[in-house]
């Protein structure tokens, strides 16, 4: 889990669903070693490999606040592939995954906009215009819950920057298409997330070309990777495709258990 997801997700949702969420932190002498995220009946966890034990204990955690709740994790994440079994849980093969994406950010190709467009970041005193920028990007099947507030949220957390906020400005001055990225400057990796492309405005290049404008700037802030985490499965292959055009390439992908 890449710091961005966590923060993204809370400052959205934070003035909707927090109240149903509960993180649990386990430590060793002041040193983290086992993290629990429930969100309703759904459980993210992080546990090192080096204290494998220590995610039974986190399963009962969550066990005691959604007895019928269900895990994701990295298909590669065996210490607690072997935790989930032995409690219990078995994988749903049929349920929708998300595959990890990376790329190097040494050899990025140029972004290129039509004429008249504009690649630049966001500003901190853009944020309605933002937000409208992500409700249209991401209402096609129902109307986007992000508000001003929620976006305003996100951009007074940690650690967004934006520097790593890219838009595309349409020549009428809306915002075509948007990327967010979120660096991990302790592992020098940024997390590629949210991205969306207003609906009269597709098709042009514009998603590709600002998600490469943010990642230009990524690597100038000095990162090495970037990842992102689209849906692998066929159920939303839009996403992935444009991902793997920019020269992203797939890896692990995750994997849900139930009880």
């Amino acid at each position: 889990m890449h710091i961005g997801d966590v923060a993204w997700e809370r400052a959205v949702n934070a003035g909707r669903s927090a109240h149903t969420w509960r993180t649990a932190c386990w430590d060793d002498g002041g040193q983290v070693i086992a993290w629990g995220w429930a969100e309703g009946d759904h459980l993210s966890l992080v546990v090192d490999p080096d204290r494998a034990e220590v995610a039974a204990d986190v399963l009962a955690w969550f066990q005691e606040l959604a007895p019928a709740g269900v895990v994701s994790v990295l298909e590669t994440e065996d210490h607690l592939v072997a935790a989930l079994e032995a409690a219990g849980y078995h994988s749903d093969d049929a349920a929708p995954f998300f595959t990890h994406h990376r790329i190097p950010l040494s050899d990025l190709p140029a972004p290129v906009v039509p004429d008249g467009f504009t690649l630049r970041h966001t500003r901190p005193d853009e944020v309605e215009k933002r937000a409208a920028a992500h409700r249209a990007a991401w209402s096609d099947l129902a109307p986007s819950k992000v508000s001003d507030a929620d976006v305003a949220a996100v951009m007074s957390t940690w650690p967004y920057e934006s520097e790593l906020d890219w838009i595309v400005e349409a020549p009428n001055g809306d915002f075509a298409a948007t990327a967010l990225i979120w660096h991990d400057k302790l592992h020098g990796i940024g997390l590629v997330e949210p991205v969306g492309c207003a609906p009269p405005y597709r098709r042009q290049g514009l998603a590709q070309a600002v998600n490469l404008a943010a990642l230009h700037a990524l690597r100038e802030a000095g990162a090495t990777d970037a990842m992102v985490c689209p849906r692998g499965d066929d159920g939303y292959p839009q996403a992935r495709a444009l991902y793997q055009s920019i020269g992203f390439r797939p890896g692990a992908r995750t994997a849900l258990y139930l009880p």
